[in-house]
């Protein structure tokens, strides 16, 4: 049981920070959709989705609320779409690089 409640914790972290990273970037880049919309936020209720954080209790896989983002918003939009889309990946090979540091 404390493993299953560990493991749901780091899940639900780790979606967080993916969610709000993308947020973050895209803010960054000229868009600010996310952000007027409560999503530039570390705060795991505006990114977690019911069905996914359902099936994270349920079978120990979920998902969080897609980043709203408005390419015509952004600066150089082919360009900073890819920035944005590679930010959520990039913060969780990051986190897991400092979680396995001794």
């Amino acid at each position: 049981m404390g493993f299953d409640l560990y493991f749901i914790i780091a899940l639900i972290f780790a979606i967080t920070i993916h969610e709000f990273s993308h947020a973050a970037v895209a803010n960054y880049l000229g868009d600010p959709t996310a952000r007027y919309q409560g999503r530039l936020t570390l705060n795991p209720i505006a990114h977690l989705d019911f069905m996914g954080t359902m099936m994270l209790f349920l079978i120990g896989f979920g998902w969080g609320k897609p980043v709203p983002v408005n390419s015509h918003n952004l600066y150089h939009p082919k360009r900073d779409s890819a920035f944005v889309s590679l930010a959520g990946p990039g913060s969780n090979i990051l986190m897991a690089i400092a979680i396995s540091l001794p």
